[in-house]
């Protein structure tokens, strides 16, 4: 049985936080609910985007998702502004 929208949101926010990578496709999210269909879960993530529980990142040919403040601590790495 799917989760609830609520529910599938702080599933999908949990496994955004814990994974070792701090951008994901759209397709890890769905161990998060095998029962949902993949755009229901595309369709909650964009939400969650627009919450701002969630940011796209791009590599320039991909975009991913993931936690903003992870994000934002893995460019400032890249950058050479933290270590």
């Amino acid at each position: 049985m799917a989760l609830e929208k609520d529910a599938l949101k702080n599933a999908i926010e949990e496994k955004a936080t814990k994974s070792p990578k701090p951008q994901l496709y759209i397709k890890d999210f769905y161990v998060c609910d095998p029962d949902s269909k993949p755009r229901v879960i595309k369709n909650v993530a964009n939400e969650m985007v627009r919450e701002g529980r969630l940011m796209f990142w791009s590599s320039g040919s991909t975009t991913m998702y993931g936690i903003p403040s992870r994000i934002q601590d893995e460019d400032a790495k890249a950058e050479g502004g933290e270590d």
